[in-house]
């Protein structure tokens, strides 16, 4: 197993600004491999357009990012193209194609990026999907005949379809009942535990944030406001931060009270 202290994503300065407004102004922070971390902030903070950039859908202002070692946004298309499939992303419609089946839309980077063979496409379409705990009956649905969290897990299995270092999830129980967000939430951290998949996700899900991340990290005013586990987040002296929090009563992983 590879070191949990090896870094692969390194977020340095990034500064992102859309005409006269500055949404980021200097955010810096690393992922280490093998770690699920939450990313958190208010309306307009910007993390769904960090994670873009990340990912190399969108050009930051200013800046460095590195993604397994890649300089997003300053190596080759070479480079870039190798990366490229070495993470996945699930966006947070899921943004399957509707006019595909399930077993299709997981196909689709299996196909394009890999090349697998057609009749290799099936069993590995099927490890996906059970890898996003899903039947292999899914596989022929529609996405339009499939309930919000199935939906979000065949998201998940073509995410896992080149079976990817490093996942970017935005906004993954958006949208779900309590009880099947948890269950996704659970189905998340499985991943980390027992693939070593790094888990980079964007939410407002205090239950995911109290229950199974690792690390959080708040944006606010452009720059990184607190960084650490919730316990270290529940201590920074920050109204934001406090007001957040406060709307529940706080649990731990293991169900007792935070102080």
């Amino acid at each position: 197993m590879r070191e949990r202290s090896e870094t692969v994503v390194e977020v340095d300065s990034i500064v992102t600004r859309f005409g006269e407004q500055t949404v980021h102004d200097g955010v810096s922070f690393k992922l280490q491999r093998g770690t699920l971390t939450a990313l958190i902030g208010g309306s307009g903070t910007g993390k769904s357009v960090l994670l873009r950039e990340i990912i190399g859908l969108q050009r930051p202002s200013g800046g460095r990012i590195r993604l397994l070692g890649t300089d997003v946004w300053r190596d080759s298309e070479e480079k870039l193209n190798a990366m490229r499939r070495r993470f996945g992303m699930m966006f947070q419609d899921g943004a399957l194609f509707s006019s595909m089946t399930v077993a299709q839309n997981v196909a689709v980077p299996l196909v394009e990026h890999a090349r697998v063979p057609p009749a290799l496409l099936d069993p590995l379409i099927k490890l996906r999907l059970a890898q996003a705990g899903l039947g292999a009956d899914a596989a022929e649905k529609m996405p339009s005949e499939l309930s919000g969290g199935m939906r979000k897990r065949a998201a998940i299995a073509r995410a896992l379809a080149l079976e990817p270092e490093v996942l970017f999830l935005d906004e993954p129980t958006s949208g779900l009942d309590p009880t099947t967000a948890r269950t996704f939430d659970k189905l998340v951290r499985s991943l980390v535990d027992d693939l070593d998949i790094t888990v980079f996700l964007a939410t407002h899900d205090l239950d995911t944030l109290l229950t199974v991340v690792d690390r959080i990290i708040v944006l606010g005013a452009g720059k990184v406001l607190a960084d650490g586990s919730i316990e270290e987040i529940l201590s920074v002296d920050n109204e934001w931060i406090q007001s957040y929090f406060s709307v529940r009563t706080m649990v731990d992983r293991h169900g007792e009270p935070v102080s």
